[in-house]
């Protein structure tokens, strides 16, 4: 079997944990440096993974912005842009979303009883993929692995941070602080409650930390070290 790819996840938050304010506008925690930060990091991956709630709430693009980073991707050999990876249990992803019409190659992994309806929804724009009756993480990161994805980027929301992490599936964590306060309860969180490996006794390794303007890069090694 071939290795599963290096997974990276990747989010501002507020410095209350916060990913987005509770407003129909998206907030934006990331200074223009960041973002820099930011489309350097996808241009390094060999795929990038966005939840299926973001996709509708948000409507991303998702792609490489720098026409000289994507110029150096396809100098090395690589496709322009990395492949655009989707979650969807429920299979409710509409053809419009910009994400489809954007970009090289798109994957969707979802479930059994969704499958069909995706397939027809997303016919000529992206390969469905089931993982059975859930959405399963680690079969989708086999799944990524034998199409050649050494380097995954995992870049929200929520709830698909709060899967990797808790299924002990992530290698390092690129965590963006912004100076703001949400300050509301409704308001999106970085993680949900879930049960994570080693709890809140195990502390996470400290790779480094990094001014980016007014924003703090903090970047951590959830996994223990091999012995």
């Amino acid at each position: 079997m071939a290795t599963r790819p290096f997974v990276l996840l990747s989010v501002a938050t507020s410095v209350d944990g916060h990913i987005d304010d509770a407003s129909p506008d998206r907030l934006l925690l990331s200074n223009p440096a960041d973002f820099d930060r930011v489309d350097q990091v996808r241009a390094d991956s060999d795929a990038i993974l966005i939840g299926g709630n973001t996709l509708r709430s948000d409507n991303p693009r998702l792609l490489v912005n720098s026409e000289q980073r994507r110029a150096a991707r396809v100098a090395a050999g690589k496709p322009e842009f990395p492949l655009k990876v989707t979650i969807s249990a429920s299979g409710d992803l509409n053809r419009d979303l910009k994400f489809w019409h954007f970009g090289d190659k798109k994957v969707v992994y979802t479930t059994d009883s969704a499958v069909a309806k995706l397939r027809e929804e997303l016919d000529g724009l992206a390969e469905v993929v089931t993982t059975g009756e859930t959405v399963d993480f680690g079969a989708l990161l086999d799944d990524l692995a034998t199409r050649g994805v050494g380097r995954l980027m995992v870049e929200g929301g929520g709830q698909i941070h709060t899967q990797f992490l808790s299924q002990g599936l992530v290698d390092e964590i690129h965590l963006a602080v912004a100076p703001l306060v949400v300050g509301d309860a409704g308001a999106p969180r970085f993680l949900h409650p879930a049960s994570y490996p080693g709890g809140s006794a195990r502390r996470m390794r400290l790779l480094g930390t990094e001014a980016v303007g007014d924003v703090v890069l903090l970047r951590y090694a959830p996994k223990e070290e091999s012995a």
